[in-house]
């Protein structure tokens, strides 16, 4: 019996396969670091994780046309590779991965979770989240009667937020304050906080928040031990400042670097950003029943001056 690639439910790949991914995105974003050029990883990104990516080399390329003077290899290593059974495609895994890039000079210990995906038989894998949490914040991800890890589907109506609503939820939660589904942290009430005490004499602030959720910058879940899930999904968010006659808004080398028009009064920055989340299942009184953002990794990717 011949059965359809696209609906048989199958590994995204191979462990082969997923070790290959991850070492090709290695060398191509190392080459890409060293030389600041976009170009020598564009075809290994995509997603958050590639808008951020390119729009940052863009702007050291800019800054520093002889490439990266402190250019240090990036290394993962102690790779874990999760790698859910789905039908037809995008396929996907993710590489829990050790780096040489922990914080404070390593006291801070730290994963690098990288999302890989394929969207087609003929295309190659591609980098699309990346996310750096402690390991004692992981939560324990279920496991099917093979031993893989179980995705959660994007309309999931099992948990207290489907994941395909989440970047809408939290841009209305950044915007108004509700609805009330995360968890406190730096991530939800602080950044919240931080912008509404945002002072400076002479300016003020404007902020918008954008759900940025289909195409390459769907969200991707897997099940956790406990009925919750494990979410990745992307968010766009913008930060105009006005200043008063006679002044004008501060521009560094890396706004200068992506500005379009010219900075007069007003300057407006858009960034990308790419969250992690703990997602209980729907009723569960962990966390207050509440999503918790687990790491957020911001880039900024555009500038615009009027």
């Amino acid at each position: 019996m011949t059965v359809h690639g696209e609906l048989e439910v199958v590994p995204g790949a191979t462990r082969s396969e997923a070790a290959k991914a991850l070492a090709d995105f290695t060398t191509s974003y190392n080459a890409a670091d060293k030389a600041y050029d976009p170009a020598l990883d564009a075809d290994r990104v995509t997603g958050s994780l590639g808008a951020i990516n390119q729009a940052g080399l863009k702007a050291r390329q800019k800054n520093h046309p002889d490439g990266n003077p402190d250019h240090s290899p990036l290394e993962l290593t102690d790779a874990r590779y999760v790698i859910p059974k789905k039908a037809g495609w995008p396929r996907w895994f993710l590489a829990d991965t050790d780096s040489n890039r922990d914080q404070d000079g390593g006291k801070l210990d730290t994963r690098w979770l990288v999302v890989f995906v394929k969207s087609g038989p003929d295309a190659g894998w591609k980098a699309s989240y990346l996310s750096v949490v402690a390991p004692s914040r992981m939560p324990a991800l279920a496991k099917d009667g093979d031993g893989r890890a179980k995705p959660v589907a994007v309309d999931s109506t099992e948990l207290a937020v489907a994941p395909e609503d989440l970047s809408t939820q939290y841009t209305q939660y950044l915007q108004k304050g509700t609805p009330d589904v995360f968890a406190p942290g730096s991530a939800t009430s602080g950044w919240r906080e931080a912008r509404r005490t945002t002072r400076r004499a002479g300016f003020s602030y404007q902020y918008i928040d954008q759900p940025l959720d289909s195409g390459t910058f769907g969200p991707l879940g897997l099940e956790t031990d406990d009925g919750g899930a494990l979410v990745f999904f992307s968010s766009k968010h913008f930060e105009r400042q006005t200043a008063a006659k006679g002044l004008r808004p501060p521009v560094d080398q890396d706004v200068e670097a992506l500005l379009t028009g010219e900075v007069r009064s007003t300057l407006t920055k858009e960034r990308i950003s790419s969250e992690m989340v703990y997602v209980p299942k729907k009723g569960s009184t962990k966390d207050g029943g509440k999503v918790v953002v687990l790491n957020r990794l911001p880039g900024l990717t555009a500038a615009k001056g009027s």
